[in-house]
């Protein structure tokens, strides 16, 4: 019996320690062929990250992650560059922290 993922939120952890994972890349899939915009509103603790974190492991490119899955064969595996901007933790009390995270954010990305 494979082990329930617990607080874990990162899908290449999932999948590389052989923990419980319920396939969900046929919609992951859907969403992104449908090509429109979505806004993902989900109460706390209902898989938010985990779902961000499956989408940039398949825009990474890392196919092997996804063996098994939906997903594996549809995918064309190019690899894209992903900016993930995680405002969990951001101080975004007032406008104006919450541009400066942003524009410390963006500073940084930029360097690199």
């Amino acid at each position: 019996m494979k082990k329930l993922p617990i607080g874990i939120q990162t899908f290449s952890e999932i999948r590389e320690e052989g923990y419980l994972y319920i396939d969900k890349t046929e919609q992951i899939y859907n969403l992104i062929e449908r090509g429109k915009i979505y806004f993902l509103s989900r109460p706390r603790r209902f898989g938010k990250s985990l779902l961000i974190s499956t989408i940039e492991e398949l825009f990474k490119g890392n196919k092997k992650l996804f063996r098994g899955l939906y997903i594996h064969g549809k995918w064309n595996w190019n690899k894209f560059p992903v900016i993930k901007l995680d405002f969990s933790d951001k101080n975004y009390e007032t406008p104006e922290k919450l541009k400066e995270s942003l524009n410390i954010f963006l500073n940084k990305l930029s360097e690199i």
